[in-house]
């Protein structure tokens, strides 16, 4: 899945996305002087210039239950210049959009860890070359054999493209262990889940199977390998920058939401 996102990435500037792209609305003026993170009925909230922010889609007061969320967002909005670009705020779009969700989507955001994790990115194996294969067996087998023996689980591996259907109570107790998480932690989960293409990989994270660093560089072997043999493209490498900020931001809100 990701492969395909990279691909139409790769052709954003092409005809029709260049047009887009000149067509783009203007940043905006960064309109105060002072981000700070403030209590506010029982959490906290990020105000500017004293005034609590809200949410830029249904203007929902934004309210966090921890203290260093805020922080960090305060901070995002601290290190704007003369524009605001969203684009460098990572945990601010990750809290907006989980409030801007609501907690009705609760049961749909861990369907979505679920439904990755049915036809999971470590599921589908290389074939060739022997190079690669070695690599995929190293790192996500460590994975899948550290999660199936937490949960009780076992996985179907399998090499090649063609669909392979996990055990359902597989399934089952990965839904399960995903309970109690709040709209917060399920939004930072969805989102590391997108940015790896695999849901085990996230469900490990959450439960202290893989730390961050071993879950990003899982869910890049392939990118990885092709980069030593054909060389590193500086788009493919920028592009990767960025998620692995927004990654990372998914993570601290996971972090923080377990304290």
């Amino acid at each position: 899945m990701r492969d395909h996102l990279e691909e139409a990435l790769n052709h954003r500037d092409d005809g029709y996305g260049r047009v887009q792209r000149n067509l783009r609305p203007e940043l905006p003026k960064r309109f105060y002087k002072e981000a700070t993170a403030l209590p506010a009925d029982g959490g906290y909230t990020v105000a500017l210039d004293n005034r609590p922010t809200l949410t830029p889609g249904n203007r929902t007061p934004v309210r966090v239950p921890s203290e260093d969320i805020a922080a960090i967002m305060a901070g995002e909005w601290g290190s704007q210049g003369e524009r605001i670009d969203a684009e460098t705020m990572p945990m601010v779009r990750l809290v907006n959009s989980a409030i801007e969700s609501g907690e009705t989507s609760i049961p749909a955001l861990r369907a979505e860890v679920v439904k990755y994790a049915a036809s999971d990115l470590l599921l589908y194996r290389a074939e060739h070359p022997q190079e690669l294969v070695a690599e995929q067996e190293q790192h996500w087998d460590a994975a899948l054999v550290r999660i199936a023996r937490h949960f009780e689980v076992s996985f179907q591996p399998t090499v090649g493209i063609l669909y392979q259907e996990q055990p359902a109570t597989t399934l089952e107790k990965l839904d399960h262990s995903l309970e109690g998480a709040g709209l917060l932690e399920i939004t930072a989960l969805v989102s590391i889940t997108s940015l790896t293409g695999s849901g085990i990989l996230a469900i490990a994270l959450r439960h202290d199977l893989l730390d961050a660093d071993s879950v990003w560089n899982s869910a890049h072997v392939d990118e990885d390998f092709q980069a030593r043999l054909w060389g590193v493209d500086e788009e493919a490498a920028l592009r990767r920058r960025k998620r692995r900020t927004e990654f990372d931001a998914a993570v601290r809100l996971v972090e923080a939401m377990r304290r």
